[in-house]
């Protein structure tokens, strides 16, 4: 009986010793006179998050999603946890460089008999679009610097601001504003307003109001 007490109590002893090495947080179980210890975790090794170290699921499991896990890249995925390598140049990236354009602008009607002035023909025959960081864009446009954003989808917004237009000699203020879009890397469009006002009668302040829309297609 002596041994007998002696060899439990050893055994007790060591599984106190075993039992108080564990971390805190792991569970610990008995099992016939064995210690073991519980890992938490996805035991699932077709998901996203399998732990091989894990021996009991908690039920913490993620699926694989796959896409492009570049943020920079015009199909970014931001639900996507594995990249699949279908990611594509950004289209703020593509945007840079000298882009024809082919502008279709309403003219300006002046009443009073005037002929109708022609925005189409203040236009350049194409436009520089350089990047000024943080996805910003400049568009030089005869002369005339118009500023805008360009995401890497290729959108693009022009925000009201106020540009010089050279109409027959004087320049006046003309505000423009639109939206466009890079579609490749080839070919785009902007849709841009112009408005303003034009002095018809020099030095006599009867200023006449336009607002003209202009559909220019952009193209390398």
């Amino acid at each position: 009986m002596k041994y007998i007490y002696k060899i439990s109590a050893v055994l007790f002893v060591s599984l106190s010793i075993i039992v108080s090495s564990c971390k805190k947080e792991d569970e610990v179980v008995v099992i016939d006179e064995v210690v073991v210890v519980v890992i938490n975790g996805c035991t699932d090794n077709t998901m996203f998050n399998y732990d091989p170290t894990a021996n009991t699921d908690d039920g913490t499991c993620i699926p694989v999603l796959l896409g492009c896990l570049d943020n920079t890249a015009s199909n970014f995925n931001v639900l996507a946890n594995t990249d699949d390598g279908s990611c594509l140049p950004s289209f703020h990236n593509i945007a840079q460089g000298t882009w024809s354009i082919s502008p279709d602008c309403d003219e300006i009607d002046l009443g009073f008999g005037l002929d109708p002035i022609s925005i189409t023909e203040q236009l350049p025959n194409s436009v520089d679009i350089a990047d000024d960081g943080d996805n910003s864009l400049s568009i030089d446009m005869n002369g005339s610097q118009v500023s805008g954003n360009i995401d890497n989808e290729g959108n693009i917004l022009v925000n009201e601001q106020t540009i010089s237009v050279d109409f027959s000699g004087i320049p006046i203020p003309v505000q423009v504003s639109g939206t466009g879009k890079i579609e490749s890397e080839n070919s785009g469009y902007m849709d841009l307003t112009y408005s303003g006002e034009i002095d018809i009668i020099p030095n006599v302040p009867i200023p006449i109001p336009f607002n003209t829309t202009c559909h220019i297609i952009l193209s390398k």
